[in-house]
């Protein structure tokens, strides 16, 4: 044998061994079981955990997307119809599940210690406060994000739009209700951020379209009515919704006077109080505020925000949130969080107008990322070689459906749609304090001003926590979020017959 035909030999040998070491990628569409067990309260809870991806289908039934999912549901129940069953999902739009999946809902979640990046490598543990006790549990991935994807690039579009988003979630629905013949099961719905935008549309656009009524929302971190949130000229609703926000996040940085620095709940009513009140008929008053009125409007607001008479003198009583985020720790070189202001990162210029990056998405992103990738590949037996799309990657413009007519998406309408048809709904509203991303007094406003009947208004229960929008992080938190769930469900739950 040559020397050329032993090294040729040993070149294809090698290259055979690499591919033979390589795990095969899952077929598509191919379902992936496993059975799993976790510790609970002192006692073993097995289940199964389920990964794959649904076909969504046009009217012709040709498959024009593939949503990918993993359900957990609880072994040895006798009766699955009886047993609750929550659908679950974050929102972006641009998001995966991964937040709610590893954070709070699933049996596993991301080991966080409270307001800082943990030291790599990241680690999954046990999830104690997990739901799987409760309710079994399915987490989608909208199209665009974690492993879902439309099947041609043309077809993205069709999907990265509020009404497209809402329609292709609900069928997904609709196809796992199908073909796991659960549609006598208690139904629930939890989403997160946008995906709250997302729950209400689909609560109004299910009941109405393919009769499903669910007997519970849960609301995370919430908007449904982005006037809210969006600092445009002429909108001044936000600066008044944002400010109890605000003086959460300068409570905790220790930024009040002692007046205002012994109780957190009583100093956010006043806040509460004072925006809803004097701070938003100035607002209206716009440039015809002026002389004593205002200088005592401009100390008012620097005493609930830790901000310095001058600046808010300077920014004529409007300050936006990454302004606030900038401004409130400025002396010190440093920034807090938009997603969670008890966070805090350090800038390059101390004199600049906005923080260089929010620091609060910088330590929660990098720990999921790598655990959800670990996760589904080798505990949960998912393999493939497609990016798994965290946040945003996979989602470019989002059509909110307003191109030509202006204003502001606005879903609540959905959500008391789904009231009206469905009277004994439940919803269940959580919301940090220290979130500067959905404030928790802009989802109290929109609440109270979607023309709910009293019925309606009684089967909401609001719950807010001493964190950030994800409030899961915080352990006190997410310890107390699975007890207000435990009892929603249960509350929500038809009479034994």
């Amino acid at each position: 044998m040559s020397r050329l035909a032993a090294i040729a030999i040993v070149s294809m040998n090698f290259f055979a061994q690499a591919l033979h070491a390589q795990p095969a990628a899952n077929k598509p569409g191919e379902t992936v079981v496993v059975k799993q067990e976790i510790v609970l309260d002192g006692k073993p809870l097995k289940y199964t955990a389920t990964t794959g991806v649904m076909p969504i289908m046009n009217a012709d039934g040709e498959t024009e997307a593939n949503i990918f999912y993993v359900a957990y549901t609880r072994d040895g129940e006798s009766d699955r119809s009886k047993r609750p069953l929550m659908f679950a999902f974050n929102g972006g739009p641009g998001s995966a599940s991964v937040w709610l999946h590893l954070g709070a809902l699933g049996p596993k979640r991301v080991e966080m210690p409270d307001a800082v990046l943990p030291q790599p490598p990241f680690r999954l543990v046990d999830n104690a406060q997990t739901w799987l006790d409760t309710t079994d549990l399915v987490f989608i991935d909208p199209v665009g994000t974690g492993y879902s994807r439309a099947v041609k690039p043309e077809l993205t579009k069709k999907f990265h739009g509020l009404q497209g988003d809402i329609t292709s979630v609900g069928e997904f629905i609709r196809m796992y209700l199908t073909r796991n013949e659960r549609w006598g099961s208690p139904l629930y719905l939890v989403g997160e951020s946008y995906g709250t935008t997302r729950a209400a549309g689909l609560a109004g656009r299910l009941v109405e379209r393919h009769g499903i009524a669910f007997n519970g929302i849960i609301l995370v971190s919430t908007v449904l009515n982005f006037q809210t949130l969006q600092f445009d000229q002429g909108n001044d609703l936000p600066y008044a919704l944002y400010l109890p926000s605000y003086t959460a996040t300068a409570f905790y940085h220790h930024q009040l006077s002692e007046e205002f620095s012994k109780d957190l709940k009583a100093t956010l009513a006043k806040a509460k109080k004072w925006a809803e009140t004097t701070y938003t008929v100035a607002l209206a008053k716009g440039d015809q505020l002026a002389g004593a009125e205002r200088e005592e409007l401009v100390k008012t607001y620097a005493s609930l925000t830790g901000l310095s008479p001058e600046y808010v003198d300077l920014a004529n009583l409007r300050v936006d949130p990454s302004q606030f985020r900038k401004q409130l720790l400025r002396k010190q070189r440093k920034s807090v969080g938009r997603l969670d202001s008890r966070f805090v990162g350090s800038d390059a210029s101390a004199i600049a107008e906005r923080p260089d990056f929010d620091a609060s998405n910088a330590a929660i992103r990098p720990p999921y990322t790598a655990t959800i990738n670990q996760y589904l590949r080798s505990t949960l037996g998912y393999k493939t070689d497609v990016p798994y799309y965290i946040l945003g990657e996979g989602v470019g413009a989002w059509d909110y459906g307003l191109t030509g007519r202006g204003g502001y998406a606005d879903t609540s309408a959905a959500l008391r749609q789904a009231f009206a048809q469905n009277p004994s709904m439940k919803v269940m509203v959580a919301s940090g304090y220290y979130d500067l991303a959905t404030p928790f007094h802009a989802t109290e406003y929109t609440l109270g001003h979607i023309d709910l009947d009293e019925n309606a208004r009684k089967n909401i229960q609001i719950k807010e926590y001493e964190a950030g929008h994800m409030m899961y992080v915080h352990p006190q938190s997410l310890a107390a979020l699975k007890k207000d769930v435990a009892a929603f469900i249960s509350g929500s739950l038809p009479a034994a017959k």
